[in-house]
């Protein structure tokens, strides 16, 4: 793996990480782009940096720490992990990235004025951000450090590929990640793919609010 200081990414350190899911290597990240500690979780030999299973992933400490039904980031990120377990090789890349970039607590605000009858996009909007403002150039330079130059990625998001694709990775397929929706997370996940392009087929018809909308 290459680790050059001069890079704008480079390895902090790395260590064995025993998971429920099975032995993974832990690899941290500094940059001096947004000065956050990044991570990459990595199972098997990835060497040859072809067909690489990478799922890229966004912090969201409170579905992953506190178990909030809100979004389906836990299980999206277990499912990674025993997929990529399950295959042998892959990647998990930890952004530090929480709320979609704007912060834990923008993300609080933003759960109040869902409270208040905002979707998760018009939630951002009041709050002046647009809809989404992670960035994936830091996570393809961390796979670049560790050789990879092709990746099967697992996403729902088509925004993901393209950065990815820009940035000189390629992708060769794209695995879906698809979660059952519950009671509290299924008007979030069709926001999701009518608003922001997610690729979500799972979905049963829209609600009558929806297609009000919609139309």
């Amino acid at each position: 793996m290459k680790n050059n200081r001069k890079n704008k990414v480079w390895i902090y350190s790395e260590a064995t990480l025993p998971t429920g899911f099975g032995e993974f290597k832990v690899i941290v990240f500094h940059n001096n782009i947004d000065n956050k500690e990044h991570l990459a979780v990595v199972r098997g030999d990835i060497e040859n940096g072809e067909n690489v299973p990478v799922r890229i992933h966004s912090e969201c400490l409170t579905s992953e720490v506190f178990g909030s039904l809100k979004c389906d980031c836990k299980e999206q990120l277990d499912s990674a992990l025993r997929f990529i377990a399950e295959e042998g090789r892959g990647i998990v890349i930890y952004m530090r990235q929480e709320g979609r970039g704007i912060g834990l607590g923008n993300k609080i605000r933003a759960y109040a004025l869902q409270e208040m009858g905002f979707d998760t996009v018009q939630a951002n909007h009041q709050l002046g951000f647009p809809d989404d403002l992670r960035r994936y150039d830091i996570a393809a330079e961390m796979l670049n450090i560790m050789g990879v130059k092709s990746i099967r990625l697992l996403t729902n998001n088509p925004r993901k590929i393209r950065a990815m694709q820009e940035q000189g990775i390629s992708v060769i397929e794209r695995v879906p990640i698809e979660m059952k929706p519950n009671a509290v997370n299924e008007f979030y996940l069709r926001t999701k793919t009518r608003k922001s392009g997610h690729l979500l087929h799972f979905l049963p018809a829209p609600l009558e609010h929806e297609r009000i909308i919609e139309n």
